[in-house]
């Protein structure tokens, strides 16, 4: 049994040899996923210096990670969930990068509060590639007015865009469109890739994955 640090650093050894086979520019952060899991499972990854993790729910990264996060001083949090537009002021108190913004009222709303609290969040925008009805996202053909909405009228740091694709897919075919999505918008970060697929992930760009289950094993979501 590997520790999780020890597969930490076999997915970065993994990254590391894919970049350097197909001699690729790009070099991916690797966010953990740390939802349902307590802090004591992250926490060799932490005294490791690993810097990137993320939560999906609100009130569990508060309660786990506001104390962390006094004492890992360099620690980056990343929301990588729906994010409820009345939960917008806790999500800019509390994480570093938000990789969900997908509507023009949560996009309001957290313009307004960067301001109230003095602090400037890295957002990538949900991307919605294969216009799925039940899934979060701007389709594509709307994707030029709300960057422009969010960046010169809102004033928002747009790092990047961010995808789930479709499930059963091959996801390199929406990797790649994403990819040339964010050259169009000359934007240079993706967040793309997870532990299914992040070797495809890798191989079309991105420069964050989002990896939880094969570092920390499988969740407990009883």
């Amino acid at each position: 049994m590997h520790s999780n640090l020890e597969k930490l650093n076999l997915i970065q050894n993994k990254v590391k040899d894919i970049i350097d086979k197909k001699q690729l520019k790009t070099k991916p952060k690797i966010i953990v996923v740390t939802k349902t899991f307590p802090l004591i499972n992250i926490k060799p990854l932490l005294e490791n210096g690993h810097l990137h993790y993320a939560e999906n729910k609100i009130q569990e990264a508060e309660k786990k990670w506001s104390d962390a996060k006094k004492h890992y001083k360099n620690l980056l949090l990343h929301m990588v969930g729906k994010l409820q537009t009345n939960k917008a002021k806790k999500a800019v108190s509390l994480f570093d990068y938000i990789h969900s913004l997908d509507n023009d009222q949560l996009a309001l709303k957290l313009s307004q509060y960067q301001k109230e609290l003095n602090k400037n969040v890295k957002l990538f925008i949900q991307v919605n590639l294969a216009n799925e009805k039940h899934k979060a996202g701007i389709e594509l053909d709307e994707l030029t007015h709300f960057y422009n909405y969010c960046s010169k009228e809102l004033s928002l740091n747009i790092i990047g865009l961010m995808c789930l694709p479709p499930i059963d897919s091959n996801s390199g075919e929406y990797f790649k469109l994403l990819k040339d999505t964010a050259l169009k918008l000359n934007l240079s970060e993706l967040s793309m890739g997870m532990s299914s697929d992040f070797e495809q992930a890798v191989l079309n760009g991105s420069t964050y994955l989002r990896l939880g289950t094969l570092i920390l094993g499988e969740r407990n979501l009883t």
